[in-house]
């Protein structure tokens, strides 16, 4: 059995939780700006919210899965109001997924090998090694310790071509959520 984890999309309705950061924000248009920050204003003012709750169940509920044998993977559901930006919000996945008790190493794991499992192409990618095809991050520091080493990003690999993190997310400044 497989489950993908969207927490990301649970944590976007919890008060009380990080708002986006400031390089999320930037990728996004102005009005989704103003959208977004407007709901996650009305979400802090809540006093009797029961999403924390419901994220720290889906934590536990993800956790318990995966220790009976479920494969867990992880992706990105752009769902909502807007807080969920796919690449940054696949950053907050991992980061949510080792507050949720697994170790950095299996975040890890959940986001790249589980998937290419499930699909039944864990010969071919899912994995470094001779002979995968591989899109690769390159991060400052070591993930399997720190997953707070996800962010920022030195380097990306895509189809065998390197990529400036930088100037890929200057190129989508202000355009997401644009219709």
């Amino acid at each position: 059995m497989a489950l993908t984890s969207t927490l990301p999309v649970f944590e976007t309705f919890a008060p009380h939780r990080p708002p986006l950061e400031s390089r999320v924000l930037l990728a996004m248009s102005p009005e989704a700006q103003v959208a977004y920050l407007a709901v996650r204003r009305r979400i802090g003012e809540q006093t009797h919210s029961p999403w924390p709750s419901l994220l720290r169940k889906e934590m536990e509920f993800e956790r318990n899965f995966a220790r009976m044998g479920g494969l867990l993977m992880a992706g990105e559901d752009p769902t909502g109001y807007g807080g969920d930006l796919a690449g940054f919000g696949d950053q907050r996945e991992m980061e949510l997924l080792v507050q949720a008790g697994f170790s950095p190493a299996q975040a890890v794991q959940i986001y790249s090998e589980n998937g290419a499992r499930f699909r039944g192409m864990a010969r071919r990618i899912g994995t470094l090694a001779p002979g995968k095809a591989a899109d690769v991050v390159v991060v400052r520091g070591n993930l399997g310790r720190d997953i707070a080493a996800i962010e920022p990003v030195q380097l990306v690999f895509k189809d065998g071509l390197g990529y400036s993190p930088a100037k890929l997310l200057a190129s989508v400044q202000g355009t997401v959520g644009r219709y």
